[in-house]
């Protein structure tokens, strides 16, 4: 029998990487699906490979363009000979304070976040019912409770929530929709978003008082396509408990 085959978008940095390392090393073949960062996601399906020949492979394409979304999902499909699991975790972030939105910034975070998971799972949706598989989306614990300043980001990670909980009904009984939704794991590079004065402020704020590691993330991803056979609909939180302490 085929090992299970996932896809992971945003696979080949941060969140992503550790999600289809982790998937990998619970013996799925991936899909590690990127857009820019093609070398990356080359080395990361390389590292893969050396362990275990012919079950990594990289899929290119703009999440912004609807033929790439089909085209992401056919060739994930065709290079494994099935589809077990789709993983909706790439995104944009960056802040949109009222007053400073463009509709280019809209488009750009709510076609990342929101958008693209829709129609990636549409695409899926007949390999994932011939597998009985699952969708799991990379929420976030801003969907509940709005980040000040990022208004386009929140709506559409809220929007990601409510996806997730209407496509577990339109998928049933063969489809389970789950998703995770991430507290502070790791700060944005950029540096800017969110000062060191921020960040502690965030992590005082954190029941457990500290942050997250992807490590965490992948976890609850790699429980919820392997281990949870009786779970549907559920946004599963990974925030050291801060969604309660906001």
């Amino acid at each position: 029998m085929s090992q299970p085959a996932v896809l992971v978008t945003g696979a080949a940095r941060r969140v992503g990487a550790a999600i289809a390392r982790a998937l990998h090393a619970a013996g799925a073949d991936v899909a590690l699906h990127c857009h820019r960062s093609v070398a990356e996601a080359g080395r990361l399906a390389a590292a893969l490979e050396a362990g275990r020949p012919g079950s990594a492979a990289v899929v290119q394409g703009d999440l912004l363009d609807d033929g790439d979304l089909r085209r992401i999902v056919s060739e994930s499909a065709a290079r494994f000979g099935r589809l077990d699991a789709l993983v909706n975790n790439a995104s944009s972030f960056h802040p949109t304070p009222l007053g400073s939105l463009t509709p280019a910034a809209w488009d750009n975070l709510a076609g990342t976040n929101l958008r693209a998971p829709l129609f990636l799972a549409q695409a899926a949706a007949p390999h994932l019912r011939a597998a009985r598989g699952s969708i799991v989306n990379i929420v976030d614990i801003h969907a509940e409770r709005p980040l000040a300043g990022f208004l386009a980001y929140s709506v559409a990670k809220s929007g990601l929530a409510g996806l997730t909980r209407a496509l577990a009904l339109e998928l049933a009984p063969e489809v389970r929709v789950n998703g995770v939704s991430p507290g502070a794991i790791l700060w944005p590079e950029d540096g800017e978003a969110f000062p060191a004065a921020e960040r502690d402020r965030i992590t005082a704020q954190t029941p457990l008082a500290r942050t997250g590691s992807p490590a965490d993330i992948a976890g609850a991803v790699k429980y919820l396509v392997f281990d949870a056979p009786f779970v549907t609909g559920q946004v599963l939180a990974v925030d050291g408990g801060r969604s309660i302490a906001l």
